[in-house]
């Protein structure tokens, strides 16, 4: 259902746009993303993956010039049942400068779908392969990020260097709020991942058979080269979480204390740490299993 807008003051409108008005009010977005089970997908190759992924749209929201290309990717999501009354998923239409009044930015990449936040699944399926024919063996886990840029380039690391699921810490930023959904190119939605309830939870993860490596500058820490040489990593069923700790601090005390192993990444030049989502994909690149 394709509908033009020119004038934002037309009645009914304001309802059609609830879900994108305000776009820069952070409170906001957390109240519709968490409360509404709702998140926003961001440039056309996003939603195509958000779609692909089987996640169902509200409603789209674009520039006229992106109509035709989103046509058949549109065609194909309207099927999946986006609105809970059954009815069709509206594609809302409206020249650049009204995009830019109704969120409040300037839409660059000129569409934008509101989509229905999936059901996270346990942590004990997601470490089982829910989402695949085979059991996760190479597990990120982000402790407490704050920067949403942060975690969505360690999801695009790890979809690109064979991490086979993501487990966030209860404080973690939202893998799908929307600045993590565009910097993850949409691999967020590639990348089997749920949030943990409670953390440390190590002992699920020994339970799994994982060894646990916590990411820290620590006296006893052993470099990742030794680490990903040692038996933990090399055995034919290693099955290996590795921990990142939040931007500026790091891992907490109690999570280096609960994992198997302390690892840093050897430094040169006088530096002493990367930045998390270089570490991360250092680390995943070392942890990679050989196909």
């Amino acid at each position: 259902m394709i509908i033009r807008l020119e004038n934002l003051d037309e009645p009914g409108t304001a309802a059609l746009l609830e879900d994108y008005t305000r776009l820069t009010d952070v409170a906001l977005r957390r109240r519709l993303e968490t409360e509404r089970g709702l998140y926003m997908a961001e440039s056309s190759k996003v939603i195509a993956r958000a779609v692909d992924a089987g996640h169902a749209p509200r409603s789209f929201l674009m520039a006229e010039r992106y109509l035709e290309e989103l046509g058949p990717m549109i065609a194909a999501a309207v099927g999946t049942g986006g609105r809970a009354d059954g009815g069709e998923v509206p594609v809302l239409v409206a020249p650049e400068p009204v995009l830019k009044q109704i969120t409040g930015f300037h839409l660059h990449r000129g569409a934008l779908a509101a989509m229905n936040r999936p059901a996270l699944l346990p942590v004990a399926q997601v470490l089982a392969g829910a989402h695949s024919e085979a059991k996760a063996r190479r597990v990120a886990i982000l402790e407490d990020l704050v920067d949403h840029t942060n975690v969505g380039a360690a999801f695009r690391s790890a979809a690109a260097l064979g991490i086979d699921a993501v487990l966030v810490t209860p404080y973690c930023a939202d893998p799908l709020y929307r600045r993590s959904v565009r910097v993850s190119m949409g691999t967020v939605f590639q990348v089997p991942w749920t949030r943990i309830e409670r953390w440390p939870a190590t002992d699920e993860l020994h339970a799994a058979g994982f060894t646990v490596a916590a990411m820290a500058l620590a006296d006893d820490a052993v470099s990742l080269d030794e680490f990903v040489a040692s038996p933990a990593c090399t055995g034919e069923d290693s099955r290996v979480a590795v921990v990142l700790g939040t931007e500026g601090d790091g891992l907490a005390q109690r999570t280096i204390a609960s994992a198997d192993a302390v690892v840093r990444i050897p430094m040169a030049g006088g530096v002493d740490s990367l930045n998390v989502a270089a570490a991360a994909a250092v680390t995943f690149w070392a942890l990679r299993i050989p196909a």
